[in-house]
């Protein structure tokens, strides 16, 4: 099958400054992809490349089975980080000038625009409001209907969630796995790791440029054992202090989340923590993402900062 994307050993440098570093991936077609990163690590100068904003110093952009066109463009859904709407039109207005800028008929646009409009709880009073008028978490909605008003093939969003509520970013990912099943390809990237490990059926983790981890999600996770515990107790457990158990650990008070220490027993471990605590939960598990993405991040040599 043919990916949708494919970047091809693409660098970018800024001055002297290498953003992306020979980064190499692939997006098969009705996949959701996860870009993560910490800050600087150069996700948002990737995405910005694979839709032309700008161009590789070396390495190629393929879209679709072919190099990267701007004709391409008419089949991408772009959400970007640095929101970009005409803060004085009218919400209603600026969705379909955005639709029609895509080649969507005057009234085609208007009644998808109602329909996503009523489903992201943004109709009525609010079709006539100026987006100045919109919260932040309002605005990021009108700025993600505009991206996909078109119907694109391959849905790219740079921190998609970024000032929506719980209940409006669980709603957003319901929308983002209906694509998935109607064959979109969506590419995100974000800081949440709960909604990566929800969402995600592929990931590049990316640091100073370069990627530093990548594959199936469930094989990422799979490939690092079950070398995590979670337990729930009341209290204390000073085993926790113990090196050659325990090798990281997160304590909430009455529940723990640690990293075993490379060779150790959880046997020994749940054995003496029961000595000094009643335990009510006591699981052995693959480590979160968010463990992993640290794990990974912190054992690459930090060094400077990437944009």
């Amino acid at each position: 099958m043919t990916n949708t994307l494919e970047l091809r050993s693409i660098t970018k440098s800024f001055d002297h400054f290498t953003a992306v570093d020979h980064l190499s991936l692939g997006i098969p077609k009705g996949c959701v992809y996860g870009l993560l990163g910490p800050n600087g690590a150069g996700k948002t100068t990737s995405i910005r490349m694979m839709i032309g904003i700008t161009v590789p110093d070396d390495g190629e952009v393929w879209m679709f089975g072919e190099r990267f066109r701007p004709a391409h463009l008419d089949r991408i859904g772009y959400l970007p980080e640095e929101r970009g709407l005409y803060k004085k039109m009218k919400v209603l207005d600026l969705l379909i000038f955005f639709a029609q800028l895509k080649g969507v008929p005057r009234d085609e646009a208007e009644k998808r625009s109602h329909a996503w409009l009523d489903r992201l709880e943004l109709g009525g009073k609010w079709t006539t409001a100026k987006v100045e008028e919109l919260s932040k978490g309002m605005q990021q909605k009108v700025q993600f209907i505009a991206a996909v008003l078109h119907q694109p093939e391959f849905v790219i969003m740079d921190e998609p969630f970024s000032g929506l509520d719980p209940a409006n970013a669980r709603e957003l990912e319901n929308v983002l796995l209906e694509m998935r099943k109607e064959g979109r390809t969506i590419l995100f990237s974000t800081h949440r790791m709960d909604q990566v490990e929800r969402l995600c059926d592929e990931i590049t983790l990316v640091n100073q440029g370069q990627a530093v981890l990548q594959g199936v999600l469930r094989d990422v996770k799979a490939s690092y054992g079950k070398s995590s515990v979670r337990m729930e107790y009341d209290g204390t457990v000073p085993v926790l202090q113990r090196k050659e158990l325990v090798q990281s650990f997160h304590d909430s008070g009455n529940a723990v989340e640690l990293k075993l220490a490379p060779g150790a027993d959880s046997q020994q471990l749940l054995k003496l923590a029961a000595e000094t605590a009643r335990i009510s939960k006591f699981e052995l598990v693959e480590p979160s993402l968010e463990e992993i993405f640290i794990d990974t991040v912190q054992g690459k040599a930090a060094g400077g900062q990437n944009a």
